[in-house]
């Protein structure tokens, strides 16, 4: 359980962010037209995912890497769905997104095809 303290703690901050009324998320034209919004969306799941496969890794040191890919990817996209479906009918002042799903959905891939070459590079994700 310990391993997975920080995928835990991040997935309830994307779940808190993705609460928060529309009207409390500073609009900012110039940055919407750059598509920031779907950038933010891409990279929140991409830090879930290596989260999720560092959790992984150090729970289960001899795990398969298929096996952590398919549980990272089983969590973040369905969860990404998830959220976008509570936008657009539970959250007040926000609505669901297909590009949204998209971007968290290509952020959790971008995270597994590059988890392999960050925990080279990053201690953080380098069991002890």
């Amino acid at each position: 359980m310990k391993y997975f303290l920080p995928a835990i703690v991040w997935f309830i901050f994307i779940f808190v962010a993705c609460a928060m009324p529309g009207r409390d998320i500073p609009h900012i034209s110039f940055l919407e037209m750059l598509a920031f919004d779907k950038w933010v969306h891409a990279g929140i799941f991409f830090v879930l995912v290596i989260l999720l496969m560092r959790g992984m890794k150090f729970a289960y040191l001899r795990v398969a890497h298929i096996t952590t890919v398919l549980f990272a990817l089983a969590i973040a996209i369905p969860y990404g769905g998830l959220l976008e479906i509570m936008q657009g009918t539970f959250f007040q002042d926000r609505s669901a997104d297909l590009y949204d799903f998209v971007a968290n959905s290509f952020g959790a891939v971008s995270g597994v095809l590059l988890y392999r070459i960050l925990a080279k590079r990053i201690k953080f994700l380098q069991p002890q």
